[in-house]
């Protein structure tokens, strides 16, 4: 068995991130003489938006001075051809997601994840949930291995706080300029949700690279 380490560097505000996390695991359940351990790493959109969150269309319309309605299109359209019903009528806020962040980097020693994170958009994306709020943590947290006083602490927590804020500002200072950005066997990466062959292909060149070290 072949062993492949992916770093998926995203947000869960991102739709592009949700469109390219969902192409990656259609590209590696395909593999079966590979056995992958993906890691999710976070990065902040917009490092500006305050705890409590703001309003989607507006702080849209004030980065691009366009009504926002005509921008959600082609990710709709984009988000339908990976059968994601993606409906930006039911998105109406733009969440913190440090805390989501955090709750992320803790799954990974409870072996939960990449689930945590597809929960989260989903939840974002598919149910208009606004994800920054403790309420609706606490309820996706507790179905992925946290218990309520544990994702109580950990969002309590400034340090955890700083913690999800520095290694986001990592990950922009390390030259990540757009997400979602796919690292495998810290060899070959790539941003964007590209098309399934651009995953294969790094794929392919990430393993025969490891194997002729």
């Amino acid at each position: 068995m072949k062993k492949l380490d992916v770093t998926v560097v995203s947000d869960v505000i991102c739709p592009w991130c949700f469109i390219g996390s969902r192409r990656l695991g259609r590209v590696l359940s395909g593999l079966k003489d590979v056995e992958a351990s993906v890691e999710y790493r976070p990065f902040l959109l917009d490092p500006t938006i305050p705890e409590e969150g703001a309003d989607l269309r507006e702080r849209l319309k004030r980065k691009y001075g366009a009504q926002a309605e005509g921008m959600f299109d082609r990710v709709e359209a984009a988000a339908r051809e990976e059968n994601i019903p993606l409906d930006f009528s039911k998105v109406r806020r733009t969440p913190s997601t440090v805390n989501a962040h955090t709750l992320i980097r803790h799954a990974k020693e409870k072996g939960t994840q990449v689930a945590l994170a597809e929960a989260l958009y989903e939840a974002y994306f598919l149910k208009g949930l606004d994800i920054g709020k403790t309420s609706e943590l606490d309820k996706i947290a507790l179905k992925h291995g946290f218990k309520p006083e544990e994702t109580a602490r950990l969002l309590s927590d400034k340090a955890e706080r700083e913690r999800t804020l520095r290694d986001a500002q990592g990950a922009a200072e390390s030259g990540v300029e757009g997400v979602p950005f796919f690292v495998f066997n810290d060899k070959f990466a790539f941003s964007g949700a590209q098309p399934e062959e651009v995953f294969h292909d790094a794929i392919r060149q990430a393993l025969a690279a490891k194997a002729t070290r």
